[in-house]
Formats: structure tokens, C-alpha cells, sequence
């Protein structure tokens, strides 16, 4: 294989700017931290080329199985994801070999005004479950529209007065140089972010211990105590990456803070609820959080989605 001894390690990646984008810097750390060349090998999977919105095609995990596919067949080498879209359940073969230093993890709201400022009735889109709850919950009268695509052809439709706003991660906005498009970045009190937001995530066969070592130069311990915490409430709430499921994690001072919301698609009914603890010990914290909002219905809210 052309990864063995001192070759060029081939990174898979999708073929959208955000994706290449955020390979190459995964690629450049790795170069600097372990001294091997990384080439990048575009990928073309199903979610990139069918006109359906994501939740008809399987979610965003349509983007992840093609990767893992080249993974397992040794066309690549290892791959780069968003973390927000690997789904909860493992792959047999494939591993998580490291996360990187996770980038802000907040929403923002792309064009002219802040959310506050837009007009009664303004029509929003996105194509999240999460964000639609959220944004309804703090604007029962807006229309929020379902979009898809890359975040040029997401921002044009703001320029192009179809739309008056949009939501998108702040973390791709700041990697692919749009912030010039953002009114407005929403705190956590006010949006939670999905599962791993602004996170990467590095995966490898299973078998490779010697690529796993390689990519483990550019783990970050902190990002992965936290999108653990993160996603363990998702795996626990059997809920997929549709799923109006907000979550966000921060270590501080040696202690993982956590919280976690459940909603309903039109915004009205809100489970929302915090648990802390160290780090060491995230995915028990995420376990707990996910079993007391449970408790409280948040299986229910999950049923009242389309």
C-alpha cells in the first residue's frame, strides 16, 4: 500500500469546498506534527449528487458510508468527516482515530439583520430539525423553509431575496472565509449546536495500528471528552442525525460541563436539562443526562417530527 513506511498517506474526502477545505488542514497538522505528506483523493457519494433533501436519502450519513467504503476496500487510507454527521452506531473495520482541537461550535444566522431585527413572518432555511425547532422556539412566527446544498448555493438564496436568513454552522462559515455573511452567532443558551458541531473526526480501519498512531498526533483529549458526552446522549435517545436533538459539551477547570435539549419540530414543547462531572467519565455523564430527559418524555417529542 502507498501508506506503508514514509509514502504519501491518501486522504478520502468529499469534492464540496468545506470538505476539501477542512481535509487540507487536517493534512497540513499532520504533516507538521508527524513529518508524512497526506494527499487528498476526492470522493463522490450519493448525497452529493441526488436532489433530494438528506432526511429522503438516509441523512448525513450518505456522505460518511461512501468514505468508509474506500476505507474498506484500501482505496484510501483514512478519512475526514464533520463529526455532526458520523452517525452513533460503530462500523465494523472502521475506527475513530482522533478529533481534533474542535472549532466554535455555535449557529449563525446569515443576512441582513439579526433574528430580533427580521420581519414578522420572515422566511428562514435551513434543512435541520434542530435548528427548525430552536429558531421556532424563539420565533413561533417565522417560516422556516427546508434547504439544501453547499453554503454558497445556501447564501445565495438570501442575495437573491428568496429567502430573508439562513442558519449555518459558524465553524464552516469561519473555514471556507464567509463570516462577512453572518448578522449574527447564537449562544448556546439560544441554540444548541448538534452532537459534535465544529468538531472533526479522523477514521481509519480498525486493524491499522499504525496509521491509528499517526493520526493520534492530532487528538485532542478535551474535544473528545466533550463530543463524547455529546454524542452518548444522541446513541442513548436512539435518535438519528435528524433528530430535533440539540447538545454541547465544554471542559473548564478539569470539569465536563454538559447540556442537552429534546423539542418538538414547531418549537412548542422544550426539554432542556445540564449534568457535570470529569471528563474522565463523559460518556457516563451523557448516559444519565440522556436516561433523566427520557424520563421526562423526550422519546415523545422525537415522535413529533414528519
Amino acid at each position: 500500500m502507498s501508506s506503508s513506511g514514509t509514502g504519501p498517506l491518501r486522504l478520502g474526502t468529499r469534492k464540496s469546498l468545506m470538505a476539501t477545505t477542512q481535509s487540507q488542514m487536517v493534512a497540513d497538522e499532520l504533516t507538521r506534527r508527524t513529518g508524512r505528506a497526506v494527499e487528498l483523493v476526492g470522493v463522490t457519494t450519493e448525497g452529493d449528487v441526488s436532489k433530494a433533501l438528506l432526511a429522503q436519502i438516509g441523512g448525513t450519513g450518505v456522505f460518511v458510508n461512501a468514505l468508509r467504503d474506500k476505507i474498506l476496500s484500501g482505496e484510501v487510507d483514512f478519512a475526514v468527516h464533520s463529526l455532526k454527521d458520523l452517525p452513533t452506531a460503530e462500523t465494523p473495520g472502521v475506527v475513530l482515530a482522533a478529533t481534533p482541537a474542535r472549532d466554535d461550535a455555535r449557529d449563525a444566522l446569515c443576512g441582513p439583520s439579526k433574528l430580533a431585527d427580521l420581519p414578522r413572518g420572515a422566511r428562514v432555511g435551513t434543512g435541520s430539525p434542530r435548528r427548525i425547532a430552536q429558531l421556532l422556539a424563539l420565533r413561533p412566527d417565522l417560516d422556516v423553509v427546508p434547504i439544501r446544498g453547499n453554503a454558497d448555493t445556501r447564501l445565495r438564496k438570501v442575495t437573491d431575496g428568496e429567502l430573508d436568513a439562513i442558519v449555518l454552522a459558524y465553524a464552516g462559515l469561519n473555514r471556507i472565509g464567509r463570516l462577512d455573511a453572518v448578522a449574527e452567532v447564537f449562544e448556546t443558551d439560544q441554540m444548541l449546536p448538534a452532537p459534535g458541531q465544529g468538531s472533526l473526526a479522523l477514521e481509519c480501519a480498525a486493524e491499522r495500528d499504525d496509521l491509528r498512531a499517526v493520526l493520534g498526533a492530532v487528538d485532542d483529549a478535551v474535544t473528545r471528552a466533550a463530543v463524547t458526552a455529546e454524542r452518548t446522549v444522541l446513541a442513548v435517545l436512539g435518535a438519528g442525525c435528524s433528530a430535533p436533538l440539540g447538545t454541547f459539551a465544554v471542559v473548564e477547570e478539569e470539569k465536563l460541563h454538559l447540556t442537552a435539549t429534546a423539542a418538538s419540530v414547531d418549537g412548542s414543547r422544550q426539554i432542556r436539562l445540564s449534568a457535570s462531572g470529569h471528563p474522565d467519565r463523559a460518556e457516563r455523564i451523557g448516559r444519565e443526562l440522556a436516561d433523566r430527559m427520557l424520563a421526562q418524555g423526550a422519546d415523545q417529542l422525537m415522535g413529533e417530527r414528519d
